[in-house]
């Protein structure tokens, strides 16, 4: 789940219950749930985020990473050598 799809779930949830929400008992009510909310999907967003992480994908890329770091150094500098180049043909640079 994206952390963006996350906040605004969070928010949706806040409004909801903040609505409903009519006396002091009530409001501390609406925090004490959205805090624990909150502390359930922190764990999810760590738990997708480990496994994210530890997945035989960004194993590959990070080797591949840093097996090829060198040859993409170089790709870099000639690419911002042609973009420099390249800016100095535009007009009014």
């Amino acid at each position: 789940m994206k952390v963006s799809i996350l906040l605004l779930l969070v928010c949706t949830a806040i409004l909801a219950v903040g609505a409903r929400a009519e006396t002091p008992d009530d409001t501390d009510t609406v925090v004490r749930k959205v805090q624990e909310y909150v502390k359930q999907a922190t764990e999810v967003v760590k738990t997708v985020f480990t496994t994210v992480q530890e997945s035989e994908a960004a194993q590959q890329a990070r080797k591949w990473l840093s097996d090829n770091a060198d040859v993409v150094k170089q790709q870099l500098a000639r690419l911002k050598q042609q973009l420099a180049e390249l800016w100095k043909l535009t007009p009014g640079a």
